[in-house]
């Protein structure tokens, strides 16, 4: 990446702005974004995304800088790509029912050459004086995983690759500084990354102090080789490792997850031996690892942002990671 689309520590997640499960108002929205753009050290990144509320944190997020009066200059936005805003014409959105509060628009994904180009376009149409410079690919493996038969994975194996030399044609003519990938399944980032010269990549619930395969971790190596930088979002398993019953946007008890509700019990006991705070160390556990350079963390209440960004800073002790690892509850090479 040149040195002008340098990844910050902390990158500012915009799904609340779509209205994800609770529908904010306009000054709340234009909070979140003003206590982002007061606290950042350096220029702010948002990252957003078509499938956020159907574009909602698009039009959300350029409004709220509007009223501040920041200069598109003076700020980072990157898009995720793959889904469209199309016009509403059933009683709630068809992509993730549930999930985005009071839209007025639906969303569909377009994996594609022309797709992915559309919603490029139409992303800057929403953003209005702003523009995204980073982009990517949204969710890929979930694109796989919709595949009838091996004839349709490979078909959409393709497809995602097509849709990546959208985004090189993009890169190469000075349009965007640089692309990437966001995905949960990070497979598909391994795939990808054999075949793209990737600037960076987005895990999500992949690296956590609960969740960490060894493949995934070695796919870091390989990223870290290859030059790619890594951010990481949903460091906290969607909330779990906080308090919440949600593990990876699922709801689960302690009837039908017992291991994990034993597992997050353990944590919280070494958390308070230590005197640190279950969000500080799901944090500092993705700076153990030298390839990833920024975490991606969202928030629905703007007096939130300002600590959410000190977590970046928080000081872990090297004996709780020991402490951590004789429990047995992380298994990473401490050396």
């Amino acid at each position: 990446m040149n040195s002008s689309s340098q990844i910050p520590q902390i990158v500012f997640g915009t799904s609340s702005l779509g209205n994800l499960f609770v529908e904010l108002d306009t000054p709340t929205k234009n909070q979140l974004v003003q206590a982002a753009v007061e606290n950042s050290e350096g220029i702010p990144l948002f990252d957003s995304a078509g499938k956020y509320g159907a574009g909602l944190a698009l039009e959300s997020l350029a409004a709220g800088l509007k009223a501040l009066n920041v200069a598109p200059a003076d700020v980072k936005i990157s898009n995720k790509l793959g889904w469209k805003r199309i016009p509403l014409t059933t009683p709630e959105p068809t992509f993730e029912p549930g999930a985005w509060i009071n839209l007025q628009h639906d969303a569909i994904q377009d994996i594609s050459y022309q797709g992915i180009l559309d919603c490029y376009h139409q992303g800057n149409e929403l953003l209005g004086d702003y523009e995204s410079t980073i982009v990517s690919i949204h969710d890929p493996d979930e694109y796989l995983a919709a595949a009838s038969d091996e004839a349709d994975i490979e078909k959409r194996k393709q497809d995602i690759l097509n849709a990546y030399k959208a985004l090189i044609e993009l890169r190469e003519a000075g349009k965007v500084e640089s692309i990437g990938v966001g995905a949960k399944d990070v497979t598909v980032i391994d795939f990808i990354s054999d075949h793209v010269q990737l600037d960076w990549a987005m895990f999500a619930c992949s690296v956590t102090p609960y969740t960490h395969k060894a493949s995934t971790l070695t796919l870091l190596k390989k990223l870290g080789k290859q030059g790619v930088k890594v951010i990481n979002s949903a460091v906290f398993n969607a909330g779990f490792l906080l308090g919440s019953d949600n593990f990876d946007y699922k709801k689960i008890s302690r009837e039908t997850h017992p291991a994990e509700f034993i597992w997050r019990d353990k944590f919280n006991a070494i958390c308070e031996k230590f005197s640190v705070s279950p969000a500080e160390v799901c944090v500092q556990f993705s700076f153990l690892f030298p390839e990833i350079v920024s975490i991606a963390l969202s928030s629905s209440s703007p007096k939130r942002v300002k600590s959410n960004i000190a977590l970046a800073t928080a000081d872990i002790p090297t004996e709780f990671w020991q402490a951590m690892k004789d429990e047995k509850l992380i298994n990473v090479d401490l050396a």
